[in-house]
């Protein structure tokens, strides 16, 4: 038996034994896996529909370059050439300021570097002094 059978939108004993262990746990899951058992059926339905009606909505939006830009005209040639020079000068900005952040990213990578080497030769340069100081054993461990 797989497990699609298994959890069928039926009175089958995993689903009822799901539904009482969902009350037991927290009533909100008790309350979904009836609601499961009793409409289940119709969810398919009912999301094939959703996903049919969802998919003509967004037809109108095509990928290109990254981002969703609508490839219909809305018939007015004036508003579309309009929105045509915005969106291209908006992804002028982006690309731009993506330039700048991708900069100030090496800058800040750069400056945390020569600050770790800093504090590296200070550590070394310390050790070094405390070496140089003591020529014997630093304590002797006394039994008490």
């Amino acid at each position: 038996m797989n497990q699609s059978a298994l959890l069928r939108p039926d009175w089958t004993p995993a689903t009822i034994a799901l539904m009482i262990l969902g009350f037991v746990v927290f009533w909100p899951l008790g309350l979904a896996m009836l609601a499961y058992i009793i409409f289940g059926e119709r969810l398919r339905g009912f999301k094939r529909d959703a996903n049919s009606t969802a998919d003509g909505f967004f037809a109108g939006c095509r990928r290109s370059h990254g981002r969703y830009r609508p490839h219909f005209s809305t018939g007015n040639v004036a508003f579309d050439d309009w929105r045509k020079a915005e969106l291209d000068r908006l992804e002028e900005e982006r690309r731009k300021l993506d330039e700048m952040r991708e900069e100030f990213d090496s800058y800040v990578r750069e400056l945390r570097r020569a600050k770790d080497q800093e504090e590296f030769d200070r550590f070394m340069r310390d050790r070094k002094n405390a070496k140089r100081d003591d020529n014997g054993p630093v304590a002797e461990y006394q039994t008490p």
